[in-house]
């Protein structure tokens, strides 16, 4: 029997993450307030959830499996602008340090041009379909793949330019050094440049850089390490991060 090598894609929030996300919501409606009883939100973060996903417009959401599209986008908005995603991410992500444990010891540096189904401010023209808006996202990983610290802007910011951006993002979770403990911090050829190295250098990594004129040395079979830098590639390519900060509405 073959084993599986991948999660299925999520479509609808499990009940084990919605119980540490809800909370952080808010009451889906006042008490005492007059009128039809809310949408529930669980309905309506699948519906985000879809969305993202899928890359569809707002005005294409299923409303019979979801919500209405305005009650959707505009959940969203609110959301957003309380902070509860940001929020809902280190929930999650010191409930998988305390399940799993970050793997601090080896961590990859990655940037990756993406689609911004929900635009937001953190998007622009994409270099490689003119046609749309895209989003460069930047993503620091953990040794297993998890993200330990993102950051969005337009997709045609370099990644050195978002590099010392997200490096900052993630030092107030990176535990300090004690001893032997070495941070290695892997890194393709994109971050070759001198105020990359050195502000990685301040926060006490032992880079692994991929040198842009240089050609890479031969190494025997004997001395050769496990490749490091593919789980942030992997990250990239498996995981839906989206921009918070606003997004265009839905069409009537």
């Amino acid at each position: 029997m073959a084993t599986q090598t991948s999660l299925p894609t999520l479509w609808h929030v499990p009940d084990e993450l919605w119980s540490l996300i809800a909370p952080l919501l808010g009451p889906e409606k006042a008490l005492g307030t007059p009128g039809r009883p809310a949408v529930p939100f669980r309905r309506v973060f699948d519906g985000i959830v879809y969305v993202l996903r899928t890359g569809c417009q707002w005005s294409a959401l299923p409303r019979a499996e979801y919500a209405p599209k305005s009650t959707v986008w505009g959940r969203f908005q609110q959301w957003a602008a309380a902070g509860a995603f940001q929020q809902a991410w280190l929930l999650v992500l010191i409930y998988y340090d305390l399940a799993v444990g970050i793997e601090w010891q080896w961590q990859a540096l990655d940037g990756v041009i993406t689609t911004a189904p929900l635009g937001g401010e953190a998007t622009g023209p994409s270099p490689v379909d003119r046609a749309k808006s895209g989003t460069k996202r930047s993503v620091l990983s953990d040794g297993r793949g998890a993200p330990v610290a993102v950051v969005a802007a337009g997709a045609k910011v370099p990644d050195k330019t978002l590099a010392l951006e997200t490096g900052e993002m993630a030092d107030g979770l990176r535990p300090e050094k004690v001893g032997k403990r070495v941070q290695h911090l892997c890194l393709d050829a994109g971050y070759d440049y001198d105020d990359v190295i050195a502000g990685m250098l301040e926060r006490d990594y032992l880079l692994h850089l991929k040198r842009r004129r240089e050609p890479t040395p031969e190494v025997p079979p004997e001395q050769k390490h496990p490749a490091r830098r593919w789980v942030v590639e992997m990250t990239q390519s498996q995981t839906t991060i989206f921009v918070l900060r606003g997004s265009r509405g839905p069409k009537a």
